[in-house]
């Protein structure tokens, strides 16, 4: 019994004296050689993750915030700012309000910011930069009264005056730098003169029908890559070899040839004049009065984006499709069933991770293509890619750009959560 008691409480304190050949405990050494293994881990794909954040995250959370943030009027109308929060929504306007808005505009005029304010009044009152402008220039020659000076001036504008009320609404509005407007502009809504929210006139309208047809024309490129992607990879993963890398060198082919050229090749062959149309003609198809306008419409941005996107489907059903043992169809023809129904109920299953990845990968880079529509689209093939970059280059507001920008991203992750639920994110495959 002494000898058994002797045994046991001698276990632990042979398993506690376990140490390494340098004398330290076996548990803090296997503890700082993981982490020295995490740390070496971590530093190989610091420059990666750093990269991604740079390029990737950071100008993404800067869009979503111009979308909702805009200190353009704010920061430069410190004394509207002021007044709107002591004076609530349905305030008259008095002379303290007219006192401040030339008190703004003189520091304006000499920080010349009157164009900013007024640019951000001006994407919602179309007139408003000039209003600004025009004002600072005169401002120091105003005398109190100012609501009877700003009068005067309203004399000699035509298009908007300093009494109108939907002007002091929106700047109400623009007094705070948070803001959904420009969330409300995107979906072709504005707001009243008394702040509540309404459609915008039916020829105003454009934002909504740009990304239905945008949704749409995307859903329809996808389907006919998918259509045409299909067969192109199941014949490269059952031909030999030799063959299936010449008939791979073709469908990489486009990848070596710039996207502009394609673009212009498209525009020489889709034509009235262009070598199909001619081409008919030559065959009797059509006559030459007849001739087919295949360009800058939506037929035009279907087929050259899906001559452009379609080794993006091709590629990742490709690679799904080399993997399916040949062994699993002839099982299924040996037990009875036709070459149809194992093609359908084995075959097939087996390539949905190829295409997911193909369909998704299409769809993601449709929604956001813009140079192809933008070429070859003309007004009915326009997506709304090209309305944003219209909105970044000529029009200057960022802030409805980043707005029209993130809903777009907010569809591309709806349609990636429903794949994710009907099939699976870790069943898709890209290689």
């Amino acid at each position: 019994m002494t000898d058994a008691t002797a045994d046991t409480s001698a276990a632990p304190a042979s398993r506690a004296l376990l140490t390494t050949a340098d004398g330290r405990p076996l548990k803090a050494a296997l503890a700082a050689s993981l982490a020295l293994r995490r740390r070496r881990a971590f530093l190989l794909v610091a420059p990666l993750f750093l990269f991604i954040l740079i390029s990737f995250i950071v100008p993404i959370g800067q869009m979503l915030l111009k979308s909702v943030y805009n200190d353009d009027f704010s920061r430069n109308a410190p004394a509207l700012v002021a007044w709107f929060d002591s004076h609530p929504k349905g305030s008259p306007i008095d002379e303290s309000a007219w006192a401040a808005l030339h008190a703004d505009l003189v520091a304006m005029k000499q920080a010349k910011t009157a164009g900013q304010a007024g640019t951000r009044i001006n994407y919602d009152i179309s007139g408003s930069r000039s209003l600004f402008t025009s004002a600072a220039r005169s401002v120091e020659k105003m005398q109190p009264p100012y609501a009877e000076a700003f009068a005067e001036l309203d004399k000699k504008n035509k298009d908007i005056k300093w009494s109108d009320p939907n002007l002091w609404r929106a700047m109400r509005s623009a007094a705070s730098p948070l803001t959904l407007d420009f969330y409300l502009a995107a979906n072709d809504l504005k707001r009243d003169e008394t702040g509540a929210i309404t459609a915008v006139p039916e020829g105003q309208a454009v934002y909504k029908k740009l990304l239905l047809r945008t949704l749409t024309l995307s859903l329809e490129i996808t389907a006919i890559c998918l259509l045409l992607g299909f067969p192109i990879a199941y014949l490269l993963a059952t031909l030999p070899m030799r063959k299936a890398m010449l008939l791979m060198i073709f469908v990489l082919l486009p990848f070596w040839t710039s996207l502009l050229v394609r673009t212009t090749a498209w525009m020489v062959l889709l034509q009235q004049q262009g070598v199909l149309n001619d081409l008919m003609v030559w065959l009797g198809v059509i006559d030459d009065k007849g001739r087919i306008q295949m360009i800058y419409n939506q037929m035009g941005t279907i087929i050259a984006m899906t001559h452009i996107l379609l080794p993006f489907t091709i590629l990742p059903l490709y690679s799904v499709m080399k993997t399916i043992p040949p062994s699993y169809v002839r099982a299924a023809r040996s037990l009875g069933a036709t070459s149809w129904t194992a093609f359908r109920r084995v075959y097939i299953p087996q390539t949905l991770p190829g295409v997911g990845a193909g369909g998704l990968l299409v769809f993601i880079l449709a929604m956001g293509y813009y140079i192809t529509p933008a070429l070859v689209g003309g007004a009915d093939g326009q997506m709304i890619s090209n309305l944003i970059a219209f909105h970044m280059q000529k029009s200057l507001n960022w802030s409805l750009a980043a707005a029209l920008a993130a809903q777009l991203l907010a569809v591309v992750l709806i349609f990636f959560w429903i794949y994710d639920r009907l099939v699976g994110i870790d069943k898709m495959k890209l290689g």
